[in-house]
Parts: structure tokens; sequence; C-alpha cells
């Protein structure tokens, strides 16, 4: 079964093609960091007319890669949440359109399902239950995952995502965009242990133990620059990253052990920072612990149509009167519910 995956949530442009959801024939990735960085973020507006100008040359650029027609594909998936509305709707038009000139079904797919299923393009795959962590510039999420269509979400951040703290403090320090990459680079090629320790907020919270924050992180990082001006900017930016990235640890290895859950998943794009993975990855305890390969840590294409073959084997079809929404309905709680 081949299905096309169409990606527009946010700032990058991608069509995939998946076979028997496990084998990548196409993955065209178009990333829009350009167009945005001047802003220190991404733009609405011109993020949905960007996908616009592009999307078409992009399914013809997937095509030629796979080597396949259209007329050899078995559906057609998109993502429909979360996201930008303006994006979102860029992507749904294109696959309502396909689905109808090519008599092809439709498959709504939920942003961060797609994410979570990047794991399942690893051999040997994850096994259910596993602990799930997304993490990305909109969301941090720490969930159980009990099988591809049920999730129940455990914690979120209270304030700014983990990959906004990035872009934020990369911002502040005038180190360009994104902020996730160049703070990743610059804390990487600083090898020494002297960095400034920050604080690492609601690690020891009993009444938030599994959500996170990281504003206060943030303020620390700008009011420690403030009273220190010329402090060395590496020390300052990998003691940041430290902090961001061992939350994510200690809470996520907290919650598997309570949970007597040896899986671990992690995705999102933050999910490709390099501290990350080794910390993850090195980690001493008995855990097994799935990272994507990096370029589908990435908003992308191939992992929209991965889980949109699962739906596809369920019959999990839609029609043309599918919507897009900026968040589901009933706010973080409901990131994950089945659409």
């Amino acid at each position: 079964m081949l299905i096309l995956g169409i990606e527009t949530s946010c700032d990058e442009t991608s069509i995939g093609i998946v076979e028997d959801g496990e084998k990548i024939l196409a993955n065209v990735i178009l990333t829009q960091t350009e167009y945005h960085k001047k802003f220190y973020g991404v733009v609405p507006e011109i993020a949905s007319r960007v996908h616009s100008k592009l999307i078409n040359k992009i399914f013809e650029k997937a095509l030629e890669d796979a080597k396949i027609s259209y007329k050899d594909l078995d559906a057609i998936a998109v993502v429909n949440q979360p996201g930008l509305v303006g994006s979102l709707m860029v992507g749904v038009s294109f696959a309502k359109s396909l689905s109808l000139i090519l008599n092809k079904p439709l498959i709504s797919v939920n942003h961060l399902y797609a994410h979570l299923y990047a794991n399942f393009f690893l051999n040997p795959k994850p096994q259910f239950p596993y602990i799930g962590l997304i993490v990305s510039g909109g969301h941090t999420l720490l969930l159980v995952a009990f099988s591809l269509f049920k999730y129940e979400i455990i914690g979120t951040t209270l304030d700014d995502a983990v990959g906004e703290s990035f872009d934020k403090i990369a911002k502040f320090l005038n180190l360009g965009y994104p902020g996730g990459h160049i703070i990743d680079k610059i804390a990487s090629d600083y090898k020494k242990n002297d960095y400034v320790i920050f604080p690492k907020a609601l690690l020891n919270d009993k009444k938030n133990i599994y959500n996170f924050s990281y504003s206060g992180l943030k303020t620390a990082v700008i009011n420690f620059v403030r009273k220190n001006p010329d402090y060395d900017i590496k020390k300052i930016v990998k003691g940041f990253q430290i902090s961001a990235i061992d939350i994510l640890y200690e809470k996520t290895i907290s919650l598997a052990k309570e949970k007597k859950i040896k899986n671990i998943c992690i995705a999102g794009g933050v999910a490709a920072n390099s501290y990350l993975r080794k910390k993850f990855l090195e980690s001493k305890n008995d855990f097994k612990i799935f990272i994507p390969e990096k370029i589908l840590c990435t908003d992308n294409g191939a992992i929209v149509a991965g889980y949109g073959y699962q739906k596809a084997k369920e019959k999990l079809f839609d029609d043309l009167k599918l919507e897009v929404f900026a968040r589901p309905k009933g706010g973080p709680k409901e990131y994950l519910k089945l659409s």
C-alpha cells in the first residue's frame, strides 16, 4: 500500500511517500528558515504563502523520487491538527483536491501522532506500552502510549515549550534563528565542564511532578546576562542547554520507573539535539531508548504517510468536510485524541 503524506503544519512544506507504513520511497522537505529568520520566528502569513507557492512542485518531486505515478497511490494522508491554521489549510486543501481528482481515500493525521510514529521506522521497533516524550518548538508532552491509537497524557508545559525557549534565548543573545541548532552547536563545541549552572524548574515540585516550565529558566538566563554582560557566552549557552535537557531526562526516566515501562520513545524537532540524544542513549538505566534519525525528527511528510498507513488499515478515512484545528478542542489534555 502506497500512502502519500502531506505536512504543512508550521514552516516546513513536506510530502513523503511510504510503502506499507515502513519503507520510505520519498521524503521531500523544504524548510522556510530563510523567509523567517529576520523575524526570529515563524510569521504565519508568510508561512502559508510559501506553502501555497511550493506545494505542487514538492508533490511532483516526491513522485519523481519515489519513481511512481500519482495513479499508484492508494490514499492521501494530511496533517490537519495542531498547527498554524493558514498553513494547515494549504495542506488540507491540496490533499482534498488530490483525493477528489484521483478518487483516493483521504486520511487526517494528528501532527503529534506522526512525530511519535517516526520511531516505528527504526529496527527493532518499539513495543507497547511505551513512555513517549514529544519535544519541539510548540510542544512538550510526556505520555504513556498503549497502542497506535491510545495515549494517556501525563504532563505538558505550563508555559513555553522547550524548543520555544531555545529560540527565545538565541534571540536574546543575538545568536540567530532557529535557536535550537545554533545553541546546540555552541554548547557541543565547548568541551569544558566550566559552565553556568541554571535552575531546573519543577524538578522536585510534587504538584507538577511531570509538568514542565521553561519561562523561569529563560528569565534566569536573561537576568544572569544582564548582571554579567561580559561573561563568556559559551558558558552561558552550555549551562542553559544542560538545564533545559536534564529536566526532560529526569522527568521521563522518573515516569518510566513509576509505571515500570521499559520502552521510551522520543520525538519532535528537539529530539535532534545532540546533548539530548547522548543523555538518553548513554543512560545507565535499564531502558530501551528509541530516537528517530534526525531527518525524521523534523516536520516531514514521511511520518505522516507512515501513520496514515496505520489508519488506512483500520479504514479510518475522512470526507471532504475535513477541518483544520490550531489545537484540538479541549486544550493540551486533548492533543492526542484521535480525530
